[in-house]
């Protein structure tokens, strides 16, 4: 080989060389690059106006587009836990917050499901898990939440997950129903750095809990079952919220009529359970004060409610958006009207021809409809319009 062939030769590797390199150098800079293109307000999301945050946009499904994906896509195999679905929001806008929720015994992660679809919708990312045998106890469940938790993180980080660099790590919580609930509040006494823990219809074993079993102080909210056969909130739920820390910010909510299933889904006691989960969430995961209030405002369709949660003085319910959500509608007998109501304002029930069939003062939260005829009807009531069905 002559030496001009040898100097182009050598000068035609370097070059490639160098592009190579200069790929992979740029690769990796914008990898790291979009880490922080995402908004850091993310790590505190509140709206300080509260005016985009409502009764009904807090019971409702969310304004986020909703996406799935599995195990088969890539997800971590967990070895202690059973397949898994993550439900997240389309084009976030920040980088997000997230929770892992396992089901109770005898169960599938579908019981779960319902859920994954209406956090998500608010922003929230979803992981619902399965166990390795619907037979696992307690503990069983608290390892399978631990274990998602490494799954759930690991996406932050896999570049082909739908989550790539878009997960707040920081800003886990967790839930379980059942014995999964009572696994998710031990989880929070091993790890201080679970953000809050919401426990459905938690069941642990009476004859094994003590006084010292629950201490710790991630924020933890109890929802049970009035009439709970399986899980009897006087021997579970209340037991548990007894035996967390008066220094742990918790809340208990039983709802009326409400069996062990009454809490896995949120059109729970006619929306509440929703609301109030959301609205845990919301303002010690994301740390979106805006939704505080609502903690403190008793759900109509609680037969027991405490808390020791404060809520910033300057935040009221009274700021927020007079819109009223009605319960019980399709109804055969009486509507409830929850929300802002104001005092002496008249309301007007209005068939669907315009004619006006009944009009009064509103004195209650409760309004008779049971002498109308099958159908759909208008009602009036301070400058808003309601459908209303009589069953």
């Amino acid at each position: 080989m002559n030496k001009d062939k040898v100097n182009r030769y050598m000068s035609v590797n370097i070059l490639e060389i160098i592009f190579r390199n200069t790929k992979q150098i740029l690769i990796f800079f914008i990898s790291f690059l979009s880490i922080f293109l995402i908004p850091i307000s993310s790590f505190s999301q509140t709206s300080p106006d509260c005016s985009a945050v409502t009764i009904s946009s807090s019971t409702n499904t969310g304004v986020n587009s909703v996406s799935t994906y599995l195990e088969s896509d890539g997800i971590r195999n967990g070895t202690d836990y059973y397949g898994s679905t993550i439900y997240y929001p389309q084009n976030p806008t920040s980088i997000l917050a997230s929770i892992i929720i396992v089901p109770g015994y005898l169960n599938f992660e579908s019981s779960m499901q319902n859920w994954g679809p209406f956090l998500a919708s608010h922003g929230i990312v979803c992981m619902t898990i399965g166990t390795n045998s619907i037979f696992d106890l307690v503990n069983d469940r608290k390892e399978a939440l631990q274990d998602a938790l490494i799954s759930l993180k690991a996406e932050n980080t896999r570049v082909n997950s739908p989550l790539f660099n878009k997960l707040n790590t920081s800003r886990v919580a967790l839930a379980g129903w059942s014995m999964g609930g009572g696994g998710a509040q031990l989880a929070a006494v091993e790890d201080s750095t679970i953000k809050a823990i919401i426990a459905l219809c938690p069941w642990i074993d009476p004859m094994q809990i003590s006084v010292n079993s629950l201490i710790h102080d991630v924020p933890v909210l109890f929802f049970s079952g009035q009439f709970d056969a399986v899980a009897p909130a006087s021997t579970h739920a209340n037991i548990h919220y007894n035996y967390t820390p008066s220094t742990t910010d918790k809340l208990i909510y039983e709802i009326s009529s409400g069996g062990h299933t009454v809490a896995n889904a949120p059109s729970g006691g006619q929306g509440e359970v929703g609301r109030m989960a959301l609205s845990w969430l919301k303002k010690y995961l994301t740390e979106d004060s805006c939704y505080c209030p609502f903690l403190l405002d008793t759900p109509i369709t609680a037969s027991g409610y405490e808390t020791n949660i404060i809520c910033n003085t300057t935040t009221s319910i009274n700021n927020y958006n007079t819109d009223i959500v009605i319960y019980h509608n399709p109804s055969n007998n009486t509507i409830i009207l929850k929300g802002v109501l104001s005092e002496n304002k008249p309301y007007a029930i209005i068939g669907v021809n315009g004619k006006i069939l009944k009009t009064e003062i509103l004195n209650s939260y409760e309004i008779d409809i049971s002498y109308l005829k099958t159908g759909v009807y208008i009602l009036e009531y301070n400058n808003q319009k309601f459908k209303i069905v009589k069953s």
